[in-house]
Parts: structure tokens; sequence; C-alpha cells
């Protein structure tokens, strides 16, 4: 896991916003203090540190970036293929949020069909996420 490589990443999102603009926009989710230690990747026991999948999460929104590229630059994911970039990843729940028309088996979902997808997709990566890390700390 390269640290250096996602805070390098979050660093280079950011450009010249302020941490506080940042933060600001991040609507409570991530201070500016966390911000600088992610981007820095060294916690204040001078330790790696990788912020929490919840934590990418926020990123991911404030950024307007993959949240799967995140996971992958942490080191959670290796899902996304070295060849792939962001034209090539679709973003389940970005796709489920939007305003598009889906259908399954030519059947249309309606809102609270794509939440209920929603939901059974939040639980089947959460269940992942925990798997490996539990097999990590083996």
């Amino acid at each position: 896991m390269d640290n250096n490589k996602l805070g390098r990443f979050l660093r280079e999102l950011r450009g010249d916003e302020s941490l506080r603009s940042v933060a600001d926009r991040s609507n409570g989710t991530l201070s500016h203090g966390y911000i600088s230690t992610a981007e820095k990747g060294v916690g204040t026991n001078k330790a790696p540190y990788v912020p929490s999948p919840e934590k990418l999460r926020a990123f991911s929104k404030v950024y307007n970036v993959s949240y799967d590229k995140l996971m992958k630059l942490a080191g959670y994911s290796e899902v996304t293929p070295d060849w792939a970039d962001d034209g090539d990843i679709v973003d389940l729940e970005k796709m489920l949020e939007s305003n598009i028309q889906m259908t399954y088996g030519g059947e249309e979902l309606t809102n609270s069909e794509k939440q209920r997808v929603r939901d059974v997709l939040t639980a089947i990566f959460w269940e992942k996420t925990h798997k490996e890390r539990d097999g990590n700390a083996k």
C-alpha cells in the first residue's frame, strides 16, 4: 500500500482550494486537519495513515472522483484493472442516484426499487470490506 500515492492524488484533486474550503464543502464530514493528514499519509504518531472507507466515500463526493479509485489507491481494493481510467468505470451508486431511466428484464425500476438495489449493494460491499479487513488483520 502506498499512502503517499493516495495522499498525492488527494492533494492534486484539491488544487489551489484551501483545506478549510474543502472541509466546508464536505458538510462536516471532513475537517481541514483530517484532509491535511490524509494528504500527508502520516498520522500524528508518525505512523502511516490511511483514511477509512467511510472517509474515502466523503472524499469521493467532495472531489467528484471514483470511490473505487480511492479505495484502490488506499490499498483496500484491487478490483479496478490497471488499464481502466475514470472514463471506463461506472459507479453504481452514482448511477442509481441519477435520474436516468433504468430497466431490469425490460421493466423500469421505480425510485423505491432503486433504493432497494442500493441497500443490497451497500450490504454486499460492507460485508466484503469487513472480510478483507479481518483477513488482513490476521
